[in-house]
């Protein structure tokens, strides 16, 4: 009988073992992690966010020997290993929208490209002559705590969207050419008087609300502002967002060079190496020549004028990538949204009209 009790025991105390249900103090399920960031060393970008709409309209695309291919094969083909792509908040067409950006970054993530993310906090283009504040945003345009709100939440959504769909954004840009500030006229810095009262904080605060949402989505991820000119001494921006608790993880600039006024495009690029060598030396973070573009006289001169930047700043120790902005139209495509403003096709496109890229492009081989 003792034997006997001692198996039925010992039965018990098995099947109590192998039960299914947790005990109370069992540690619940983790969360599912974070994907993982894949930063390039430095990266050799292209922002083509106008891709979709072109493929729509029937564009296509070759290598450089003429083998048709998808976009984001002919582009690693010549040495792009990263792409950039805009988001818009509520844009026509939906182009540039949440949807639009998040096929776009999964294709290519699926091509093996790290990926930029740039919040233009706008229905369309944010640049130094225009930081449109969002139509559906409207009601609060007077209001910092709502509008830092809908930064937030606006952030936070299409970064959750990119996150669900596998793609972990390696760069995050809030805002986009925001030297005089974004969501005008509420986050505008100064005018023809000077700087705005008051200007400078709410511009932080808004900057703040987008910086904080992208690191509580994505942590690892360069998160920066972004400014025009990257020929111009822009010390004194950083340091003022700096004075209003803004933090950085990085810094954006833009270069063209053919646009810098009365200097020529060489000098003009000899001055953008030499302040992102002095950003680097004060701030300490990776610098990204987020847009660039070129167009001077013949396409073997842009070539190479593109080429002599390229090899300086990849000398220069905080540099860290340069994006061609839309490299891919060829001079003649425009966006449907440019028919009604009167716009002509952009001109510093590195594609020709076969959808082959041109030997601008070979400045990123390596």
């Amino acid at each position: 009988m003792k034997i006997n009790a001692l198996i039925i025991g010992l039965a018990m105390l098995a099947a109590s073992c192998n039960t299914s249900e947790p005990e109370k103090n069992d540690p619940q399920p983790s969360e599912p992690s974070v994907p993982s960031v894949a930063t390039p060393d430095f990266a050799y970008g292209a922002d083509v966010s106008w891709v979709s709409e072109m493929e729509k309209d029937g564009r296509s695309f070759r290598k450089q020997d003429g083998t048709a291919a998808d976009i984001f094969e002919v582009l690693s083909d010549v040495g792009v290993n990263s792409i950039r792509l805009r988001v818009w908040v509520n844009p026509t067409g939906g182009w540039s929208g949440k949807d639009d950006v998040v096929a776009l970054a999964s294709r290519a993530a699926k091509a093996g490209m790290a990926t930029m993310i740039d919040f233009h906090y706008s229905d369309f283009f944010a640049d130094p002559g225009r930081q449109t504040f969002p139509s559906d945003w409207s009601a609060d345009i007077a209001d910092v705590s709502k509008t830092m709100t809908r930064v937030k939440a606006h952030t936070t959504e299409v970064l959750n969207a990119l996150k669900d769909a596998g793609v972990s954004p390696a760069w995050i840009q809030i805002g986009n050419e925001t030297t005089g500030g974004m969501l005008w006229p509420l986050g505008k810095l100064y005018d023809g008087n000077g700087d705005i009262e008051g200007g400078w904080t709410r511009f932080a605060q808004l900057y703040g609300a987008g910086y904080d949402a992208a690191k509580a989505v994505f942590p690892s991820a360069v998160v920066m502002p972004h400014i025009d000119n990257a020929y111009k001494d822009n010390l004194w921006w950083f340091r003022k967002l700096q004075e209003q608790g803004g933090k950085f993880d990085g810094i954006a600039l833009s270069h063209y060079p053919q646009n810098a006024g009365s200097g020529t495009p060489e000098a003009c690029n000899n001055s953008a190496v030499s302040q992102i060598r002095l950003l680097y030396s004060t701030f300490r973070v990776p610098v990204y020549v987020s847009e660039v573009g070129v167009k001077v006289k013949t396409e073997a001169a842009s070539a190479a004028l593109l080429k002599s930047f390229m090899d300086a700043v990849k000398a220069v120790q905080g540099c860290k990538g340069v994006f061609y902005w839309e490299p891919e139209v060829d001079g003649s495509w425009k966006p449907a949204v440019y028919n009604g403003l009167g716009w002509g096709a952009y001109e510093m496109g590195a594609f020709s009209t076969d959808g082959r890229p041109t030997s601008i492009m070979n400045a990123f081989k390596h």
